[in-house]
Order: structure tokens, then sequence, then C-alpha cells
């Protein structure tokens, strides 16, 4: 009896809810069935993964594993987690191409210390720092997608840094205050 109760009072104030806010409602059930995936080819070590990293409204732990590791310091091997926000960023970058079906190429995900350390003695463009050593920065390209168009939809996103490297054939896209610049 006291469970009837408890579900009959449960669907009522659902309903209500409906009534009241269905915008809320109904946006928030949307979201639940929304499931992400992200595609990455590293560079480096010819590794390709697809991973469902957020499904019925949560990150999968197990998804979000395998994606830090295929963005691992290649240099050294260390794994570090990477910020949720920046699979998101990457996500939505994603959905701004929908015709694209190639997996983001990465050329630099997580940096440890000591191999960022090195980039800044081979290279003045490193940042002492970089925001990939905190698992919040990637460095991509996306196949058949023109680097500058990436560019411009990382830029109108507003949610980071947006580099530019058309030399170096990559995007720098991080989850750090809202920027962008130019390098080679």
């Amino acid at each position: 009896m006291q469970s009837n109760r408890r579900d009959f009072i449960k669907k009522g104030i659902s309903a209500l809810a409906l009534c009241a806010f269905p915008h809320i409602v109904l946006a928030e059930s949307r979201a639940r069935k929304i499931e992400k995936r992200l595609s990455f080819y590293n560079i480096h070590t010819g590794e390709l993964t697809t991973a469902l990293y957020w499904a019925e409204g949560n990150y999968i732990a197990e998804e979000i594993d395998r994606l830090n590791h295929i963005l691992r310091d290649y240099r050294t091997g260390d794994i570090h987690p990477i910020d949720a926000k920046l699979f998101d960023l990457l996500y939505d970058l994603k959905a701004h191409f929908q015709s694209c079906t190639k997996p983001f190429h990465v050329i630099s995900g997580y940096r440890s210390p000591k191999t960022n350390a090195m980039l800044r003695r081979d290279s003045k463009g490193v940042a002492k720092h970089s925001l990939h050593m905190e698992g919040r920065a990637i460095d991509i390209n996306l196949p058949g997608i023109d680097l500058a168009h990436l560019r411009r939809a990382a830029r109108l996103m507003g949610r980071g840094g947006v580099g530019y490297y058309p030399k170096s054939g990559f995007v720098h896209v991080d989850t750090g205050r809202v920027r962008q610049w130019s390098g080679s």
C-alpha cells in the first residue's frame, strides 16, 4: 500500500512538472537518450579507437579510460585523465561537420611535464604551463575538413583556446579561457 502511494505521488509530480515546465522535462528526456561517441586516430602510434563515452545522461568510465589511453603521451607512455569538457567540445565540433565520418587525427593529447620541457627546448611555441599537461588540450586535424574551417568552427563555439597551425597541419583546442592565436 505504501509503495502504491509513493508511485502515485511520483507520477502526479511528473505530470505536474510536464504541464508546468514541458520544455525542461522534454529537454532532460532528450538529453538522456543522446549517445556521444568519439573516434581518434593517433598519428604517432597508429592506434584507432571509437568510444561511446556518454550515454543515458552519464559518462562511461571504461570508455573514458580507452580515450585517455589513446591520448596518452606517446613518448613516455604516461596516461593522464582528459578533461570531460574537452571530449564534449570535440563531440560538438565533430557534430558541426556532420558529413565527415573520419576520426580526429591526434597530433598531441596529454603531454607529461618531461615531454613538455623537451618540446619547449626545441620550439618557442610550446607553453611552459601547457594545458596539455593537465589533460585539457589537444592538437588535431580532421581529414576531409579544411583546417581553416576546423579553426573557424572551434572559435565559434567560444569554449576555450583555439590555436591555428596551418604549416604544421593542426588546430589546437583546449578548455582554458577563450583566446585565439596562430603559429606555424
